[in-house]
């Protein structure tokens, strides 16, 4: 019997399980299969980098410097250029030092703030685009209480419940993974996504899938339902108009928040669908549609809003 204490222990697995107390690092494929030709991807990453810097900096200028622009309208617009910005700045950064310079590693604490902020600026996002939606319903269908109803005050509180909202749903993802054994640290991704991260843990992660999966209906789902009821009463209110010219600006004072939602929506639910049913698609096309959803629509809101809104065409046009 006290032999048996001086054996040797028994050999070590050859899959490693962590914790949150022993690892350190995660390591960030990329783009699986793509690898040699991440240099090249860079560019248009780059790109579209640039352009949703110059982009959305422009108009959060022009909305801070012009009087003029101190409406709700343009508010809510900063609110969301100022979540765009967060979250490619929480994004882009380490995908372009991972293509070109194949910096791979990301300690737990980093990947796990990355995430954080990258899911809590898709709910500010969301939530200002309820916001505007509310916005364009009091503007078409109550114009002459428009200033009455949406004051300054107002679009505060709406403010501070799109970053409360943010943070109450979000902070819990990385909470449930921090209690999670890990069996790999190889994430195949270009950033710490919550589902790709979930795919590493071994054990019980139904959690965190349910927690997921009610993410997507709290969010997505229940936004889309607020947006599609404001824009059910604006479209009740321009089938009573008589004069077609007025039908015509009503729906035009819309429609650059219509092709928002379209921009920010559209590729958020195809990216979800992938990652639960989408077994037969490529995972390059997972990882790529998961970066697109992010960064395209930060790219296009300041063009969208810069070419449909006649007041930001003027202010440019004069700075240039």
């Amino acid at each position: 019997q006290v032999s048996k204490l001086f054996q040797p222990p028994p050999p070590v697995s050859t899959m490693l399980i962590f914790n949150h107390s022993s690892f350190t690092t995660f390591t960030l494929i990329g783009i699986p299969g793509l690898e040699s030709q991440h240099l090249w991807l860079s560019l248009p990453f780059s790109f579209i980098f640039l352009a949703i810097l110059i982009g959305n900096g422009a108009i959060l200028f022009l909305v801070a410097t012009e009087p003029t622009l101190h409406t709700p309208m343009y508010l809510l617009l900063a609110l969301l250029m100022v979540a765009d910005l967060v979250s490619t700045l929480a994004l882009v950064p380490k995908l372009l030092c991972l293509f070109w310079s194949n910096d791979q590693d990301i300690t737990a604490n980093v990947c796990f703030t990355q995430m954080f902020f990258i899911h809590g600026t898709s709910v500010v996002r969301s939530a200002s685009l309820v916001a505007m939606a509310f916005d364009r319903y009091v503007a078409v269908c109550k114009p002459l209480c428009y200033n009455t109803i949406l004051n300054h005050s107002l679009v505060g509180r709406l403010g501070l419940v799109a970053l409360a909202k943010s943070v109450i749903l979000i902070l819990p993802m990385p909470l449930l993974l921090q209690r999670l054994t890990f069996c790999h640290m190889v994430i195949p991704h270009t950033y710490c996504d919550h589902m790709a991260v979930v795919k590493m843990a071994c054990g019980h992660t139904r959690s965190s899938h349910i927690y997921g999966l009610i993410m997507i209906l709290l969010v997505v789902g229940l936004d889309l339902l607020l947006i599609g009821f404001s824009y059910a009463l604006i479209l009740q209110a321009v089938v009573h108009l008589n004069s077609r010219g007025a039908i015509w600006k009503a729906l035009n004072t819309c429609s650059a928040h219509l092709f928002v939602i379209l921009f920010s929506y559209v590729p958020a639910l195809l990216s979800s669908l992938t990652h639960r049913i989408g077994l037969s698609i490529p995972p390059q096309a997972h990882i790529l549609l998961a970066n697109l959803y992010l960064l395209l629509p930060s790219m296009l809101n300041p063009i969208i809003y810069g070419i449909k809104t006649k007041e930001i065409r003027e202010k440019v046009a004069k700075y240039l």
